[in-house]
């Protein structure tokens, strides 16, 4: 976790971000606070009101209150059920021969089967389906070649590296000259509207740094292996053009979505970070986490900042398509507050548990495959963290279509334990016995120009 501030006052605390630039990673209360953009010299104010809030004090006290997350739809049982749809109408033409290639994933069929997709590389970002479906990234801008794999200057990067690119304020779709490891130095801050695109070549960000979406929205990331992040900070990042501040010790997540919103995760293969492989806290939502290869971890990904947080009730996350794989402990993932869709995913490992929760998440898990570890005592795909049972049987935790093997179960809860509910349930999930085609692709891609990826 991230270096600590709980001996200090609100009022010094904003002082030390205004003084340097930049709040970086802090933790209270046993809550999770990562980096923080100033602009201009002064903090941002959804900064001050996370901060207060994650302090324990109520809105009143710290003289604000909640501003409605951005991107957060009112009804995502609905977007639920269009995922459902989409993937049901992608097995059908795939059963009536209409695409050769089609493996019924109705995000790589959209795109994958095109030869030309190099000339068409903007193409990706209309493929999106649930929470994270509007992220377009960088889709309206120009390209974006990195030819340079170093990362020597946080604060001045050189063009043609990662760095300048994410950097920039206008809309980007960045891709690489040729394969590379970069090793950042400290965090890659995005700005809103990028696409990191790593199709066509083998690019890895590893053994240093990895990347942060902070107070940003519209991001793509794409074909990337992540790997060995490491907790870095303790200095000047630039986070723009025309801003830089000081960054305390970050995490070492993978991937860092703090306040974000329209996120897309896709096709990468994350593994052996300090941290997280994908954390998204801080009223971050509309995400899509889909086409993954998640292996050799314990806490794969955190989705809610704290169980106090209550901004995070807007939180909404798709976990699609993607494959938790060897070395995974537990994690996969682990909630709170919010709506999680998780769907056609295979689950070949975890030592603990797959999908843990706390504070009364929303957990819909459609047509899963869930494989059991040996051990006995490891079989619950779920667990309700440090919670009575009198508390969490409440709470809306379903499953339908999936897949238990091994002595794998689902324990339901709430509206999902009921009898009633998979006959009002308005759309029956796509059979998890299609999850080895749906996942077949998961994680980064071997694709070469002029032919199907």
């Amino acid at each position: 976790m991230a270096k600590c501030f709980n001996g200090l006052p609100l009022f010094t605390l904003s002082l030390i971000v205004l003084l340097a630039g930049g709040l970086g990673s802090t933790c209270a209360s046993g809550g999770k606070i990562s980096t923080a953009r100033t602009i201009n010299g002064t903090a941002s104010s959804s900064l001050t009101k996370a901060v207060a809030a994650i302090r324990g004090r109520s809105p009143s006290s710290a003289s604000f209150e909640l501003e409605p997350v951005i991107g957060a739809v009112d009804d995502p049982e609905i977007i639920a059920i269009e995922v459902q749809k989409a993937i049901n109408a992608t097995a059908a033409r795939r059963n009536l021969g209409f695409l050769s290639c089609s493996t019924g994933n109705p995000i790589d069929d959209c795109w994958r089967c095109d030869p030309n997709w190099h000339l068409n590389r903007t193409r990706l970002a209309d493929c999106g389906i649930g929470f994270g479906r509007n992220a377009i990234g960088g889709r309206d801008g120009r390209f974006y070649v990195v030819s340079d794999p170093s990362d020597d200057d946080a604060v001045t990067p050189r063009p043609g590296t990662l760095r300048h690119a994410v950097i920039q304020t206008e809309p980007l779709w960045i891709v690489f000259k040729r394969d590379m490891v970069i090793k950042l130095k400290q965090e890659l801050i995005m700005n809103s509207f990028k696409t990191i695109d790593g199709r066509g070549v083998n690019v890895h960000i590893a053994n240093g740094a990895c990347i942060t979406a902070q107070f940003v929205t519209n991001i793509i990331i794409h074909g990337l292996n992540i790997h060995d992040c490491k907790p870095t900070g303790n200095a000047m990042v630039r986070s723009s053009p025309s801003h830089y501040g000081w960054r305390t010790m970050a995490d070492g997540d993978g991937v860092s979505i703090f306040g974000a919103s329209h996120i897309w995760v896709d096709h990468c293969s994350l593994s052996s970070c300090a941290d997280g492989l994908i954390d998204a806290i801080i009223g971050s939502t509309a995400i899509t986490i889909s086409n993954n290869y998640f292996t050799h971890h314990n806490e794969v990904m955190l989705l809610g900042h704290s169980d106090s947080y209550d901004r995070d009730k807007a939180m909404q996350v798709t976990i699609a398509f993607n494959h938790f794989g060897e070395g995974l402990i537990q994690r996969m993932p682990r909630c709170r507050h919010g709506y999680f869709h998780v769907v056609n995913n295979d689950y070949t490992h975890w030592e603990m548990y797959a999908i843990g929760g706390s504070a009364e998440p929303t957990i819909n898990s459609q047509g899963n495959r869930y494989l059991a570890p040996a051990n006995p005592f490891a079989k619950e795909v779920t667990k309700r963290v440090v919670t009575d049972q009198k508390i969490w049987k409440g709470w809306n935790w379903r499953s339908e279509g999936d897949l238990l093997l091994n002595g794998a179960y689902f324990t339901p809860s709430g509206a999902g334990a009921s009898a009633s509910y998979s006959r009002a349930s308005s759309l029956g999930a796509k059979s998890s016995s299609m999850v080895a085609s749906i996942t077949s692709g998961a994680g980064v891609l071997s694709c070469r120009k002029g032919a199907q990826c």
